[in-house]
């Protein structure tokens, strides 16, 4: 930040910039796969979490039941998430992560994760790295 503030507007506006630079950069460095955030927010949700239904990653991500009803008959259309019955209560249709839809996340991961590693590794010193850390911590406070 070029004018440290401590303004929540201002700060708020470069941490857009910030976060939206990083996700751009991520995207570049993973394979080409046609995917939209939302979707890999349910993918990765999926991978940590376990089965879960539509509702409860609407719920989960905070956003519209019938945004993730979208993405998710995408999901299942590329093979990338499986959806059965709920055996204690067949109304309730249960989402996991199928074997492709692991691999795209792994193959993302190594690919974005990788490059966001070799640039912390090659552009900040240890500390600097531990002062990352720290914001994330304050960062997750800010999603939850």
């Amino acid at each position: 930040m070029s004018n440290r503030t401590s303004d929540p507007a201002d700060l708020a506006d470069e941490l857009q910039d910030v976060v939206g630079a990083l996700v751009r950069r991520m995207r570049s460095a993973s394979p080409s796969r046609e995917i939209s955030l939302t979707q890999v927010s349910i993918l990765k949700r999926l991978d940590r979490e376990g089965t879960a239904t539509v509702a409860e990653l609407a719920r989960a991500d905070k956003i519209r039941h019938q945004s993730v009803n979208v993405a998710v008959a995408a999901l299942i259309e590329r093979g990338l998430v499986d959806k059965t019955a709920d055996t204690a209560d067949l109304r309730r249709k249960l989402l996991s992560l199928t074997e492709a839809g692991r691999t795209l996340l792994a193959e993302r991961r190594e690919a974005g994760s990788g490059h966001i590693a070799e640039l912390l590794a090659d552009r900040l010193d240890p500390a600097e790295q531990q002062q990352v850390s720290a914001a994330l911590t304050l960062l997750r406070r800010l999603i939850e």
